[in-house]
């Protein structure tokens, strides 16, 4: 098996290496998360330090402390709505409470005999969008939704409860998930827990804020273009887009945007995402596709692979151009350091026409767009007016109505084409690295568009912030963010691995070894609960 042995070459120091895990690079050890199982490394939970502590540590590590008696599952919920309270104000991640449920949920949960699922009494989050929670209000970031209540738990809800996660509110996103940055109208702009100035990126802008803050361990969020991995790179988090069909989207959708969108999670721990997986992947009943189990779980194949891969790496868009230098930095770096671990890296990228990609998933997205208009009509009983829509979700919609049917699957056809383009290029490569983004996290306001503004442009322009991320939107990959570099100002910057379709057991695989050889969960940002506690571990970029 290709391990972390390979590391050595590189020196401890340079990689900034777990001594544990160097001792024994096991899945319960890896990327530096081994106080959950080393008693010596981890201080008794008892009194608000010893509940900073556990809320410090990633869901699986939550929930050992539950299944250890340790902690209950009513003193995680606490501690975590405490933390909400604390931190909230700063960055604007919650934009509703549940409390009162949580902690009845938490109750039932303690007194339960048997555990109710992996992930048994660990707080959490939903994205206030798709993942739809029965009587609590559903707005998806937009004005027009005020007032509406979700009369059914989405599949995905009732999977994240019987795996044990106790909802304890709904995160921010930008207006119908449209844009790479969280700042709708109607609840306003969430800051970044590095830097609250920045963008947390979007649409799971909310999520990943909280989740960077340590406000919950994990959260859900959706990927339509780059929905996960975006916020991912920005707040210094791990983001899985999973493939297309893995995670359910009914009773409600069949599939969202034509297929360009998939849920997940966001989360700071590779085995988190894991173990989510695990817990919510398989088809419910109607759904148009799917895949079959993986060879283990997800949870199983952390840091496991069989053989050394062969990994395709790009500096440059999928067009040849330039991206910010913290960004290329990121990817060498990684680049390097899968070749440390016994990986055969190679520079390449996939032989395809960015301006046919451009194009055709803009005019895509603008039919989504226009579509999501139409539902929300139904939902709500009356068609919106424009003072009640934002200006770049009504005009994309706008110009989404003047695409025809023919227009619309011609596009459909092309992005098709394309994508079987980047299937025969992983004929030959197991795994394609890139920047997660062409830019390290840009100022809140980037992306503003007014009313007499051009769609399409303002398109442009988040592409260049976002240029990597929607191709595995229109090929329905796997691809995951991972935070591996940091700039001189502390800001994080993710580096995105791309599988072939369905198999995310790949990704789990070398994201392990990535984590177990450059951990970063010591490190957390100035607005967090472990900075909160001790005012401690310095930030401190990269060599």
């Amino acid at each position: 098996m290709v391990g972390v042995e390979h590391m050595s070459s590189l020196g401890a120091s340079s990689l900034d290496v777990c001594p544990s895990i160097l001792r024994d690079p096991t899945p319960t050890v890896l990327g530096g998360w081994c106080r959950i199982r080393d008693a010596g490394c981890r201080p008794k939970p008892g009194g608000r330090r010893g509940m900073s502590v556990a809320a410090e540590l990633d869901a699986v590590g939550q929930a050992e402390l539950i299944r250890r008696g340790e902690v209950t599952p009513e003193e995680l919920v606490r501690a975590a709505i405490e933390n909400i309270e604390a931190l909230n104000p700063r960055i604007n991640a919650v934009i509703h409470r549940m409390y009162d449920e949580a902690l009845e949920t938490a109750r039932r949960a303690a007194a339960a005999s048997t555990s109710t699922g992996p992930l048994h009494g660990v707080p959490f989050l939903l994205k206030d969008l798709l993942a739809e929670y029965a009587g609590q209000p559903y707005r998806a970031g937009s004005r027009f939704l005020e007032g509406n209540v979700s009369t059914q738990d989405a599949e995905l809800t009732r999977r994240y409860k019987a795996a044990g996660l106790i909802t304890l509110g709904k995160t921010n996103l930008p207006e119908f998930a449209v844009g790479p940055a969280t700042e709708p109208l109607l609840f306003g702009a969430t800051g970044n827990p590095w830097n609250a100035d920045k963008t947390t990126g979007g649409s799971s802008g909310g999520a990943a804020a909280a989740v960077a803050a340590g406000l919950v361990p994990l959260a859900h969020a959706n990927d339509g273009g780059g929905s996960i991995r975006v916020p991912a790179s920005c707040c210094g988090l791990v983001g899985l887009k999973p493939s297309r069909g893995r995670n359910p989207l009914g009773p409600r959708y069949g599939q969202v945007w034509g297929g360009l969108v998939t849920e997940h999670v966001v989360s700071r721990s590779v085995r988190d995402s894991a173990a989510a997986l695990d817990a919510t992947h398989g088809p419910d009943v109607g759904a148009p596709y799917w895949f079959e189990n993986p060879p283990t779980t997800f949870l199983e194949s952390i840091g496991r692979v069989e053989r050394p891969l062969k990994i395709a790496f790009t500096e440059q868009t999928y067009g040849g151009d330039e991206v910010h230098e913290e960004c290329r930095a990121a990817v060498r770096h990684t680049a390097t350091l899968c070749e440390s671990l016994g990986h055969k890296v190679v520079e390449s990228r996939p032989p395809i026409d960015e301006d046919v990609l451009f194009d055709n998933f803009t005019r895509m997205l603008a039919v989504a767009v226009a579509a999501t208009l139409r539902d929300v009509a139904r939902l709500k009983g009356r068609e919106p007016r424009e003072d009640e829509i934002e200006p770049l979700v009504w005009l994309m919609a706008q110009r989404g109505e003047r695409i025809t049917g023919g227009e619309y699957l011609a596009a459909v056809q092309d992005l098709q084409v394309l994508s079987r383009q980047v299937a025969q290029f992983h004929e030959e490569f197991d795994v394609m690295l890139t920047p997660t983004l062409g830019q390290p996290p840009v100022p809140i306001g980037a992306f503003v568009t007014e009313p007499t503004g051009d769609p399409f442009e303002t398109r442009r322009r988040m592409w260049s912030f976002a240029p990597f991320s929607q191709l595995q939107n229109a090929t329905g990959q796997p691809a995951i963010s991972l935070p591996l570099h940091w700039t001189p100002d502390g800001l994080p910057v993710g580096v995105q691995a791309v599988a072939r379709l369905g198999e995310e057991h790949t990704l789990f695989g070398l994201a392990g070894q990535l984590e177990a050889a450059a951990p970063w969960a010591h490190r957390w940002p100035p607005i967090s609960v472990a900075r909160e506690e001790t005012g401690a571990r310095a930030s401190a970029p990269l060599q």
